[in-house]
């Protein structure tokens, strides 16, 4: 589901209730287009997410971690300037549009009073966060800056006077329509249809629509029907719906949405549920999207290699033939007439079975006796080298494919582990710009229903320290079988099955099979661990090791997780 005007009704309600006359602590802006304003209201913080993101545009309070740029970008410098200790005097709504204005009071160097705006608009690809004067309607700046090549109808940029989007005249506000008029709207339908509400209404979104259609055509009156599907709204229930296929988020449990449903004691906490892997998924592939790519095309690469290494090494399993031509020439060279394209002489390496030898007929019989000898030589020289190639290749696709899955299943906090590795390998080169020495990163902690800890590397650099020079050589090691994932060490000798079955589920939730059931998961004492000679960063050698099943359980890999 949209974040429709009537979701975005619920909401302002939500955040009025809990951040009404609360004082700015801090701005952040995480992301390109999403800012993050900590808010002191009723004796504790509130993160105020506000996002003009083209596919998540929202507005909530949230729960869930962000990591902000060393360097805050203008438009975060920008609102600090002006909004930084600012009091949040009211929270509205635009009709039912999904347009919201947050209205602050503070006051400048000279100590005289500010009324500043800062309006979010939720409109998809055209979304914005417009900062404000209201006494001027100037605009102080914006999340995105729209110039007249862009839109004709309004400019959104510095200094330019605040213009509302275009609104549709025909559509009215369905919260303060009057009975009358609603009658009127209602029975002029020729068939009463979730788009003719859309047409007729301003803000209902496509699954609000056919809830309330459904709603009036079921109903003996329609106006009465209205109000008890508007009162519901009133007193809202934050639900996500969930069927085999889709997830909508919604006020209410709607009746026309199949699947199973989960209610929510706030708006904000069903958004952060139903954003969650959504926007971080999305976020890590804007920012390590080249990256990936790199990584993708290299992997590519490498495996196109393979087969032409293993052709070639086939090739040198021939190489004895090229040795008995280039004898048989030697000894029959005699027979040899010159120029010919090939000859027909006796094997006495097979009972003197007739062999027949390609000859160049621009080498002499002796020539090609050595060229073939000198094919034969290349070819024993270069099995080692060739074995030597297709083992590293192999190993470098191996070791590829690890890294792009930590990219598919990283958080954006996760990023910055998986550049240092990135980094440490040349894959990224490093800033020259000098900086402080980075805190090393450490592995992430978990702690089993029996109180055992259990750590997980979360990059390849991280696994090789845990495992290689940090795991004591009685703890246990585990890893999902033959498949990328992190390195988890159970912190005991004597781990139970239920602890050994917690870890499981871990190394199986950080793997390539996050999303599989019954992943199967080898484990072992860490002592029965080694590391190959110049092996890639996350690459082991084990033998003796069980074998066990689990599936990815989400929500007891964050019940574990050590804050």
């Amino acid at each position: 589901m949209s974040f429709d005007g009537l979701f975005t009704h619920m909401m302002i309600d939500e955040l009025n209730e809990q951040l009404h006359n609360g004082r700015i602590n801090k701005i952040q802006q995480p992301y390109e287009q999403e800012l993050i304003l900590v808010i002191r209201s009723q004796g504790k913080n509130h993160k105020l997410l506000l996002s003009a993101h083209p596919s998540y545009a929202r507005i909530q309070i949230t729960a869930l971690p962000f990591v902000n740029p060393v360097q805050p970008p203008n438009f975060c410098m920008m609102l600090r300037k002006y909004l930084d200790g600012a009091i949040l005097t009211q929270i509205s709504q635009v009709e039912n549009d999904r347009i919201i204005h947050f209205d602050f009071t503070t006051r400048n160097e000279l100590g005289d009073t500010l009324d500043l705006q800062l309006i979010v608009e939720l409109m998809g690809r055209h979304s914005n966060i417009i900062l404000t004067d209201q006494n001027t309607n100037k605009i102080l700046d914006c999340i995105k800056h729209v110039g007249m090549s862009q839109n004709s109808y309004r400019t959104l940029l510095p200094g330019a006077d605040y213009i509302m989007p275009p609104q549709q005249e025909e559509q009215r506000n369905p919260w303060t329509i009057s009975d009358e008029l609603l009658f009127e709207v209602l029975n002029k339908a020729d068939e009463l249809t979730p788009r003719y509400l859309q047409q007729h209404f301003q803000g209902i979104g496509r699954d609000s629509a056919e809830d309330l259609c459904y709603h009036l055509t079921t109903a003996t009156h329609k106006v009465p029907a209205w109000h008890e599907w508007f009162n519901q709204l009133r007193h809202p229930e934050p639900t996500l719906i969930t069927d085999e296929q889709k997830q909508w988020f919604v006020p209410m449990d709607y009746t026309v949405l199949s699947g199973q449903r989960q209610s929510f004691t706030s708006g904000s906490a069903l958004l952060d549920a139903y954003y969650e892997d959504r926007a971080e998924k999305d976020r890590v592939r804007q920012q390590m999207g080249a990256l990936m790519h790199r990584l993708v095309q290299e992997k590519k690469k490498n495996e196109a290699k393979i087969p032409k290494l293993e052709r070639s090494l086939t090739d040198a399993d021939h190489a004895e033939k090229w040795r008995q031509y280039g004898e048989l020439l030697t000894t029959f060279l005699y027979q040899v007439p010159r120029g010919a394209k090939e000859v027909t002489l006796p094997n006495y390496y097979e009972n003197d079975a007739p062999v027949t030898i390609p000859l160049d007929p621009a080498y002499s019989p002796n020539k090609n006796a050595q060229k073939y000898f000198q094919k034969y030589q290349k070819l024993k020289k270069g099995v080692h080298i060739v074995e030597k190639q297709l083992a590293q290749t192999k190993q470098e696709v191996q070791y590829l494919d690890s890294v792009i899955n930590q990219l598919e299943i990283a958080t954006p906090m996760d990023l910055e582990l998986i550049r240092e590795e990135l980094t440490a390998q040349g894959y990224i080169k490093e800033k020259r710009k000098a900086r402080k020495k980075a805190t090393k990163s450490q592995p992430a902690r978990y702690q089993a229903s029996d109180g055992t800890m259990i750590l997980v590397g979360r990059n390849n650099l991280q696994n090789d320290q845990l495992t290689l020079k940090t795991a004591n050589k009685n703890h246990y090691w585990l890893h999902a079988k033959n498949i990328p994932g992190s390195h988890v060490i159970v912190e005991s000798a004597h781990p139970s099955e239920q602890t050994l079955d917690e870890a499981a589920i871990l190394a199986a939730y950080f793997s390539k099979y996050q999303h599989s059931a019954n992943v199967p998961v080898d484990y072992i004492q860490v002592k029965h661990i080694r590391k190959p000679n110049g092996a890639k960063p996350g690459f082991v050698v084990y033998e003796g090791q069980k074998t066990r099943y689990a599936t990815p359980d989400k929500q007891l890999v964050e019940k574990m997780k050590v804050n």
